[in-house]
């Protein structure tokens, strides 16, 4: 199949997808503060491995009480109202950033940023389902996904360049990208919110995305698979939370501070630009598969990815791991969301979205916190024999409920019939 029968998978989506692709590549080429948050408190506040783990940890938790604000709002108030108005706020909470230097104040204006940052991410999921179907649901994930790399293509590396001299830029320059994909959205798309007419008509449907009455937990709990989905997925967060903490320690233990740096920017770009060039492929390729089993197959790739860091100490290595594990990212990343999608109702889909991103999230928010201990105590080279193995163990548990699922299918079929 060549490139422009591929291209045909993100031919017809609706207009405010596209909006959305654009308007993610700007914000995500501004995403110069998160990444570098480990060099920035292990070098500029001179904090030991464990303290940063435990700020990292706290930045990474802090969007659950945003989240649970944004999604209970979305569901009612509107998805892009949520989103640019909490958005709006932490980009606010960079600009002084720029201004404070060495001061421990800012990563408590990094955390407050991540509460505000988190309230947003419910409502930009729920729109994306309100805006797609199961027809087209996956290319427009993928799109989005695509368009989020793009940015983070170029984004970490100029973070890499700027932070040694010009660091105040990589908190300038978030908040300006932010703004500026807000201004896109505010024009371009419209509110996805779901109308009365249109619940109505959903509870006709025999899907798992029919409108549905009850709380949250009521109507979470008619849905086990998707419960057990969530539950595994926290051990691939907390796997992939490695790229960002291990990792940047890694590189810096062998390569020094200033050439660290520089090449842990190179490996985002790295990861960024494997995004931009096989998302397109790796989704026509897996396209007739069910998006679990796709799941299961980047648990594997995210194993042998990561696994092979204890063996490397050469920088061509490090790139050639990031290419593996940053394929099995697209693939989770791209099917997870459909998945999820594809299983919530239309009546709570920014309140499902904030529970099961906090239970996945809290893989990634711990994981700094038990990593950087288990650092202290055996080193950073140990780290990837044990993400080896709960990255496997992950994939085979995804399969397990991809089985299930094919099963239930196939009694459901005997039934009809």
């Amino acid at each position: 199949m060549g490139i422009k029968e591929e291209l045909k998978t993100y031919v017809g989506l609706p207009k405010s997808i596209y909006v959305l692709f654009f308007a993610r590549i700007i914000n995500s080429m501004g995403a110069f503060v998160f990444p570098f948050l480990t060099f920035f408190l292990t070098e500029n506040l001179g904090m030991g491995e464990e303290i940063a783990g435990k700020f990292v940890f706290m930045s990474a938790m802090s969007y659950v009480p945003g989240s649970i604000i944004g999604g209970k709002l979305s569901d009612h108030i509107g998805r892009k109202k949520i989103i640019i108005f909490f958005q709006a706020l932490a980009a606010i909470c960079f600009i002084p950033c720029a201004f404070l230097g060495n001061s421990i104040v800012v990563p408590w204006l990094l955390i407050l940023a991540g509460v505000f940052g988190g309230a947003a991410q419910p409502a930009y999921s729920a729109m994306m389902a309100d805006l797609t179907n199961t027809d087209n649901r996956k290319p427009a994930f993928s799109l989005l996904y695509l368009g989020i790399n793009i940015g983070f293509a170029v984004g970490p590396l100029i973070a890499g360049i700027l932070y040694n001299n010009y660091i105040e830029w990589i908190f300038l320059g978030d908040a300006a990208t932010t703004f500026i994909s807000l201004i896109l959205i505010m024009i371009y798309v419209h509110e996805s919110l779901p109308t009365e007419d249109e619940i109505e008509q959903s509870k006709e449907l025999d899907t798992n995305e029919r409108a549905e009455e009850g709380n949250l937990f009521e109507v979470l709990l008619k849905r086990p698979q998707l419960l057990a989905f969530a539950l595994v997925s926290t051990i691939y967060s907390f796997v992939y939370a490695q790229h960002s903490f291990a990792l940047a320690i890694q590189v810096k233990d062998i390569f020094g501070m200033d050439k660290g740096t520089v090449f842990f920017g190179m490996l985002g770009t790295t990861n960024a630009l494997v995004v931009v060039v096989m998302t397109l492929f790796l989704t026509s390729l897996t396209k007739k598969l069910k998006p679990i089993l796709n799941i299961s197959i980047a648990g594997i790739l995210n194993a042998i990815g990561f696994g092979i860091i204890y063996y490397i100490a050469e920088f061509p290595m490090f790139v050639f791991s990031t290419i593996v594990w940053t394929m099995g990212e697209i693939l989770n990343v791209t099917n997870s969301g459909v998945y999820i999608a594809n299983h919530a109702p239309m009546t709570h889909r920014g309140r499902f979205n904030t529970i099961l991103s906090i239970i996945t999230g809290a893989g990634f928010a711990l994981s700094p916190v038990i990593m950087g201990s288990f650092i202290e105590n055996h080193g950073v080279r140990q780290v990837w024999p044990l993400v080896f193995v709960l990255s496997m163990g992950a994939a085979v548990l995804m399969y397990i409920l991809y089985r299930v699922e094919k099963s239930q299918e196939q009694k459901k079929d005997c039934i009809k019939l």
